[in-house]
């Protein structure tokens, strides 16, 4: 009988997390497959909270993580201890989901092995190597290396082939986010306790209007941030309208946020939140307002409508099947957007039922059966 195929899996932030649970889950199942879990832990607690959520106790945890650690340090630290991590797992194959700097990382250290590298949510591009920064650039390195790439939509697809990678190494399997979001919401249903973390929210907030927000983009660091908080702020002023906040560990991000939100009674600045809780959030929320890019793949799969404080973004499938809408980080803009689409009931509904572009919940399938084939070869 032949040994099944040692797959390395790296990542160390939480959204790598649940967007590669699905899939390590997957590799579990199928006997052809034997993945060994290796997480740099670049989000110590925040990770940490989706292993143990998902069931994934790592082979190997680097924690790597420091106080005020400058992407050179942190890099330099992620090539050296991956490698050894791959001098002693052997793999014939690593993983590595999106793009940061433990992706990159994780990629470059494989390439320098000559080992094949898969890239989970493949093809993601701005077009701006500054917005996002740094992930712009890592997501362009991983796919000058990646073997297989597992691209999350049609878009993201043609975004690989025009960069001249081989038609041939790209497959559109949908966003493995979506699985783990049905995953999580189906174990709510279930068992209502799982996410009970916003109940005494939710009660202080009766009757109002939830708006969700989330920010941490280091490209709005300083006048971004505070643009953003005066926004929530004006936002917040309405009595109809309340803010759940879940406050990014970044230091840089919680001094302008405290500082500016800290003590408004229509806002709830928090901690943030494990995964079940933060889908509770998305369930509850009427719109989210955020920087992020899960939440413009998650929040559609919900049908919440997405407004995004950045100038560009690497899914341009939700701007284009008008499930998300840009809108910087203007305080005016972000106010006005958000009223907007608050007062004007057919505008919201025509984002809150617009068809979600990013999946269907069945991506980490696909993608272990075309690693399958791949090792069938």
């Amino acid at each position: 009988m032949t040994a099944p195929c040692k797959i390395l899996v790296v990542f160390g932030t939480r959204p790598e997390a649940i967007k590669l649970f699905p899939v390590i889950a997957a590799l579990k199942a199928d006997p052809r497959f034997e993945p060994v879990v290796c997480v740099s832990a670049q989000h110590r607690q925040m990770l940490d909270q989706v292993l143990e959520i998902a069931g994934i106790v790592p082979d190997h945890d680097l924690d790597l993580m420091r106080p005020d650690q400058s992407l050179d340090a942190l890099t330099a630290a992620l090539l050296t201890e991956l490698g050894k991590v791959m001098d002693k797992a052997q793999p014939a194959r690593v993983i590595v989901q999106g793009d940061t700097a433990t992706a990159m990382a994780g990629a470059l250290a494989a390439y320098y092995r000559k080992v094949p590298v898969d890239h989970v949510e493949a093809g993601l591009r701005s077009g701006n190597i500054y917005h996002p920064w740094p992930e712009e650039v890592n997501r362009k390195i991983i796919g000058q290396i990646a073997s297989l790439h597992f691209a999350p939509t049609d878009v993201s697809a043609k975004a690989l082939t025009d960069e001249k990678v081989d038609p041939a190494r790209v497959h559109v399997t949908g966003n493995t986010v979506i699985d783990a979001l049905q995953w999580v919401t189906q174990r709510i249903a279930a068992e209502p306790q799982f996410a009970a973390g916003l109940a005494e929210i939710e009660a202080r907030f009766a009757g109002k209007r939830i708006i969700g927000v989330t920010s941490h983009r280091r490209e709005n660091f300083g006048g971004g941030l505070e643009n953003i908080a005066e926004a929530v702020r004006q936002i917040a002023a309405r009595p109809d309208i309340a803010v759940i906040f879940p406050v990014h560990l970044n230091p840089n991000v919680r001094a302008v946020m405290h500082g500016a939100l800290g003590g408004l009674a229509n806002v709830a600045l928090i901690e943030p939140l494990d995964y079940p809780n933060f889908a509770r959030l998305l369930a509850i929320a009427e719109v989210m307002l955020t920087d992020s890019g899960g939440v413009q793949e998650e929040a559609p799969a919900l049908g919440k409508p997405v407004l995004v404080m950045r100038e560009t973004t690497e899914r341009p499938e939700g701007v284009i099947a008008g499930t998300a809408k840009l809108v910087g980080t203007d305080t005016q803009t972000i106010v006005t957007e958000m009223f907007n689409l608050l007062d004007d009931k057919a505008a919201y509904e025509a984002m809150a039922r617009a068809h979600n572009p990013f999946g269907d919940g069945h991506s980490a399938r696909r993608i272990v059966e075309l690693l399958g084939n791949e090792i069938a070869q």
